[in-house]
């Protein structure tokens, strides 16, 4: 007789007989009166027990090889640069140098313009142009950067000057950066800052301008030291000697004539009735108007006068020594500014032959301090000053307290 053993099997599946809950599934009866089926079970028992742990040793490889797998994907990241930037810790990448400069500039607006303008056509690189007024020539941009040097921020890059000695100045003070320029190779000593801390180009002469149909040449002062005279001051103006060339101009007649003669020709000016005006061209306009007979004042407003149908002349008189006073533009890299590559070619250009010759061939007609350039241009300098411009610079300070106390009270 077979005996009766429930079948444990009824739900199916082995899943219910994994650990204790198997003796739930058996009963008292059937392991008493069936051994038979009580050794089926704890063999069917030990083959689930063994599939569980080879399912287990699966899953335990299956992690272990994620594992490896994710150790391996961090060393190939730290391995390779990431250019993910999420990551906040890590700095973004430096942006791309702007290519803008920006200049200091007190050559005329009307002829600057034009040589900034050709540069970035030539170029692409920005140039933001700071002028001075006509009244204010130079000094007040001189004034301007030592002003910011102060704050520790010079807010230009280019110096680029109607004339040389606040230029000098400037570098007698550390604030214009050292700079060879290869375009200027070809520029007379004389012109060039030993330590390179500026070049000279495009000069302008001192001359006194009058109008050929009032006065004959015969009648205009040939030197300037007779401007002072009673019968010329009183019929001249000039312009203010605290500002531009005038100021330069006056400093080369104390460096020349000595501190003593200078003082006494400004004393003979203001006693005589000179007429002190904002600027050369405001000098000039006096001379054109009928207000005066003489205007001491540069070739360039000259020109232009002529240029716009005025009857203008002009004569360079002698300042002692042989000839007039050539005051020449300056270029110079300051100090405290980007002193990049992108300013640097600012002053390649500003200090090149083919600047000058542009200049040369303006309404302002500077003459190139290059002679070369001046024969080619067929222009003549005329005679030339021998004073040095570290002189005049030296005797700014000088000249300038005596035109306070003598002339402009």
């Amino acid at each position: 007789m077979k005996s009766q053993c429930p079948r444990p099997l009824d739900d199916g599946g082995f899943g219910k007989y994994i650990g204790p809950q198997m003796t739930d599934h058996l009963s008292r009866e059937c392991i008493t009166k069936c051994p038979t089926s009580v050794n089926a079970v704890w063999r069917i028992s030990l083959v689930v027990t063994s599939l569980a742990l080879a399912g287990l040793l699966i899953l335990l490889l299956a992690t272990m090889a994620g594992c490896r797998e994710n150790a391996d994907s961090a060393t190939s990241k730290q391995d390779t640069p990431s250019t993910d930037h999420s990551d906040l810790t890590a700095p973004p990448p430096p942006a791309p140098a702007t290519s803008r400069v920006t200049v200091y500039c007190s050559v005329d607006e009307v002829f600057a313009r034009v040589v900034l303008a050709e540069f970035k056509k030539e170029s692409g690189i920005d140039v933001v142009a700071v002028f001075d007024s006509e009244a204010g020539k130079t000094t007040g941009l001189v004034n301007r950067i030592i002003a910011e040097s102060r704050t520790g921020r010079v807010r230009a890059d280019v110096f680029w000057s109607s004339e040389l000695f606040n230029t000098i100045r400037l570098g007698r003070i550390g604030l214009l950066a050292e700079y060879d320029s290869p375009a200027a190779s070809d520029i007379p000593k004389r012109y060039r800052d030993a330590d390179f801390r500026w070049t000279a180009t495009a000069a302008r002469g001192r001359v006194i301008a009058f109008d050929p149909k009032r006065t004959k040449a015969a009648d205009v002062p040939q030197k300037w030291a007779d401007l002072a005279k009673p019968e010329i001051a009183s019929r001249t103006a000039i312009a203010n000697p605290l500002f531009g060339t005038t100021r330069g101009h006056v400093a080369a007649m104390f460096a020349l004539w000595g501190a003593d003669a200078g003082a006494l020709f400004l004393t003979r000016l203001s006693r005589n009735g000179v007429t002190v005006a904002d600027g050369n061209s405001s000098a000039v306009r006096a001379l054109i108007a009928g207000r005066v007979d003489f205007a001491a004042t540069d070739t360039d407003d000259v020109w232009v006068a002529q240029r716009a149908g005025y009857s203008v002349d002009l004569v360079y008189p002698d300042m002692g020594d042989g000839g007039t006073l050539w005051v020449p533009s300056s270029v110079a890299l300051l100090r405290g500014g980007s002193e990049d590559d992108a300013a640097k070619r600012v002053v390649d250009y500003l200090v090149s032959a083919k600047v000058e010759k542009l200049l040369a061939k303006s309404d302002s007609r500077n003459v190139p301090v290059r002679e070369k350039l001046r024969d080619e241009l067929g222009l003549t300098q005329g005679g030339e000053s021998a004073v040095s411009f570290d002189a005049i610079v030296d005797a700014l300070g000088v000249s300038e307290k005596a035109v306070r106390e003598i002339l402009i009270r």
